[in-house]
């Protein structure tokens, strides 16, 4: 395995150069002796040899400093536009039931690179707290979720906050855990009963009205029966 990495912001490199057998570290060249360091006694006999040639250890220090950070900061450069992409995502507040967790979700930012918790007066909690996986989205963002076991009431209603936190963005993202803004299937169960009621009156209604225009137009029809018997007694 060879290759190098670059810190932006203080210029550093480093590069490693290892070799493994069996799954196990072997031989590695050492960047900072420019020698060759063996893992395994069997490595020795290689690292006498590598260390006396002078032309391959020369190359390895150029192009360890020079060549391969050149590479490395032109394919950043080429690729800019997508390694510092930043999507923030949309924040929910969840709850099952009035006696369920709060579950804080986070979903569709990027990069991954970032930080969900609670806060309580300014303070990040970590008691009664518990963290969810890292999931990824099918558009290729992110989604987390951080859960606090707490009872909603008008006493902790703004003491407590959701954070989030993505690497690369100054502002962090901060939902204030309010009554009002959770989701709760309890909710969602009071707008399908309401939904059903609606739909048995209109039901009803329709039924109602069906029935009346069959008697009137029943009605009609016994009208116009009578009229024709009418008729053709006159004329015998």
């Amino acid at each position: 395995m060879t290759g190098c990495e670059w810190n932006d912001e203080t210029d550093e490199v480093q590069g490693w150069d290892q070799y493994s057998y069996d799954g196990e570290d072997f031989i590695s060249l050492d960047m900072k002796t420019w020698t060759w360091t063996a893992a395994k006694q069997q490595a020795f006999p290689s690292k006498l040899k590598w260390d006396q040639e002078i032309l391959d250890l020369d190359y390895n220090k150029y192009y360890f400093t020079e060549e391969c950070p050149s590479y490395l900061k032109k394919y950043v450069e080429y690729g800019k536009k997508v390694l510092m992409r930043t999507e923030l995502p949309e924040v929910f507040l969840l709850q099952k039931t009035p006696s369920s967790p709060v579950s804080c979700m986070a979903t569709g930012f990027y990069p991954d690179r970032a930080d969900l918790f609670w806060r309580k007066d300014g303070e990040q909690i970590f008691e009664d707290v518990e963290h969810g996986e890292l999931l990824p989205n099918p558009d290729g963002t992110f989604q987390m979720s951080v859960e606090l076991k707490v009872e909603v009431t008008a006493e902790v209603e703004g003491k407590y906050e959701c954070v989030f936190h993505l690497s690369g963005v100054e502002e962090d993202l901060v939902t204030k855990l309010e009554r009002r803004s959770i989701l709760s299937n309890a909710s969602h169960e009071g707008n399908v009963s309401l939904t059903a009621t609606l739909a048995v009156l209109a039901v009803v209604v329709l039924l109602i009205i069906i029935i009346i225009f069959i008697k009137r137009r029943r009605s009609r029809q016994g009208e116009g029966h009578k009229c024709f018997l009418s008729a053709v007694i006159y004329e015998m």
